[in-house]
């Protein structure tokens, strides 16, 4: 039980990231790399303050603006000099290695202060204790004050990334993304919506990062590696379960729930035997079948029905 509750809330830590994902991948069409950058930036700038007695709201803030600055330097090299948008992110991933490392003062950092999550931890196990049965099985309290936090913020956090994007500049954004033509002929600079929605969409990333380092109690310069994919799985797989909607509401939440799903997935693939060195090769295979699918499966009924149009009797 305690394993189910750890992966829901390590799944709701990583909803934030996929709604960073989404901002970026879904809203801009835009393959945002900068992540595997920012999530790690986020959780240095985190660990970082949180070691230097800063207290812990503060220290998630910083962290995730360290996020944005790092979304907006994407953006700037991709408007300002026209370089391509992969290009850029891989750029500035590349530059935010060097840079976390000097955060951070080494290549791992351990978090021994308060964090985010204390108070929830210690009402939790104040109002259950340290273990608790739950349904035959044993629950850690801290466990339980661990996923309720991580709810709260991840709703939270949705709550006001739907009515943002249902703002006049949040429609602004969507429009960037959908027909950026339009919004110039209206005299909208679409270059400073990019930069801004990378700046948005790498917040969120660097959020996840710092709540990520603050319940497993440690940042690591590694820990950013692969989780643009790990973000567009979820998406995917969000989509799958919702259907191809237009609603921003919808796809907010399925961009979570595919993000749950996945963890759990995960945990059970884990659980059953999978070799946990496996596991991105084996999601980079999934979201590539999740990408190019539904495409090919399309190719293949048209093929048939030409097929079939070429035998029917005349």
């Amino acid at each position: 039980m305690s394993l189910l509750i750890a992966t829901l809330a390590i799944g709701l830590v990583f909803a934030v990231l996929a709604l960073g994902v989404y901002l970026s991948f879904r809203v801009y069409q835009i393959p945002d790399i900068t992540a595997d950058g920012s999530f790690t930036l986020g959780a240095a700038i985190t660990a970082r303050l949180l070691k230097d007695g800063w207290d812990p709201a503060s220290a998630t803030a910083a962290g995730a603006a360290g996020g944005a600055l790092a979304g907006m330097a994407t953006g700037i090299i991709h408007t300002r000099f026209k370089v391509n948008a992969l290009l850029s992110g891989i750029l500035v991933m590349t530059a935010l290695y060097s840079v976390n490392l000097h955060v951070m003062g080494s290549s791992n950092l351990p978090i021994t202060a308060r964090t985010i999550f204390t108070p929830f931890e210690s009402v939790a196990v104040s109002a259950i204790g340290k273990e608790s049965t739950i349904l035959g099985r044993t629950v850690h309290g801290a466990d339980i004050g661990l996923f309720a936090g991580t709810t709260i913020i991840t709703v939270l956090v949705c709550v006001g990334l739907i009515l943002f994007l249902k703002t006049e500049l949040g429609a602004a954004m969507r429009a960037t993304g959908d027909n950026a033509r339009m919004l110039r002929a209206l005299g909208t600079s679409t270059d400073r919506m990019i930069v801004f929605g990378l700046a948005l969409s790498n917040a969120l990333v660097a959020l996840a990062g710092s709540l990520f380092a603050q319940s497993q109690n440690f940042a690591d310069a590694q820990m950013g590696i692969g989780v643009i994919v790990l973000g567009l799985a979820s998406v995917i797989l969000g989509q799958t379960l919702i259907g191809n909607v237009r609603s921003v509401a919808l796809g907010v939440i399925g961009a979570v729930l595919g993000s749950v799903l996945f963890r759990l997935l995960v945990a059970i693939a884990i659980r059953m035997g999978l070799d946990a060195n496996d596991l991105k090769l084996i999601t980079a295979v999934v979201v590539l079948g999740a990408i190019v699918g539904p495409e090919q499966f399309k190719a293949f009924s048209a093929r048939r029905a030409r097929m079939r149009g070429r035998h029917a009797p005349a």
